[in-house]
């Protein structure tokens, strides 16, 4: 899990939260620091700096939305080269809200089917562009934006684990809500 400061903390929050649930380790690495302070103010505290985790292998990159933190994923230079060698290696991508902006600037929504906040990819970036809350065509998954956080985390529970695994983390996180 990628930060930056004004990622969206739902969005960062509630995927790493779902992923952990599902016992998959999760790294959540700042792109330039450890603190970082998410789009409504939270502050967040990353297990590491991209730097010093970027050759690692990672089954999914993952980039949570928020505006500007969407900007400074596409904006970066070493983020870039993060997509694209994940997308060479054959590895998984997946980003909320503005973060498919970041992808589609690294030129990897091309002839995909990828969905985002409304008004963050042109016609241009993708294929086709869906309104669906969650789209995994091949190795990338897009959602749309806060109010599709938990599903997206769930599919990605499921792109890692199975379905099985899936539904159980998600019937025992509702069966945690009051």
């Amino acid at each position: 899990m990628l930060l930056a400061d004004g990622s969206e903390e739902i969005e960062a929050v509630t995927v790493i939260d779902i992923l952990r649930r599902a016992e998959i380790e999760v790294t959540a690495a700042g792109v330039t620091q450890r603190d970082i302070t998410a789009s409504r103010g939270v502050r967040l505290m990353a297990d590491a700096v991209l730097a010093d985790v970027t050759d690692a292998p990672f089954d999914v990159v993952v980039l949570p939305g928020g505006a500007r933190g969407a900007e400074t994923f596409r904006d970066s230079r070493a983020v870039q080269q993060l997509l694209e060698r994940q997308h060479q290696r054959g590895g998984r991508l997946a980003a909320i809200c503005a973060a498919p902006s970041a992808l589609a600037s690294a030129g990897l929504l091309r002839s995909r089917r990828a969905t985002s906040y409304p008004g963050f990819l042109a016609e241009a970036d993708a294929a086709q562009l869906s309104e669906d809350p969650v789209v995994t065509d091949g190795l990338i998954t897009t959602s749309r934006g806060p109010g599709t956080a938990m599903g997206f985390a769930l599919a990605l529970v499921t792109l890692l684990c199975g379905e099985t695994r899936a539904r159980d983390v998600a019937a025992k996180a509702l069966a945690e809500y009051p």
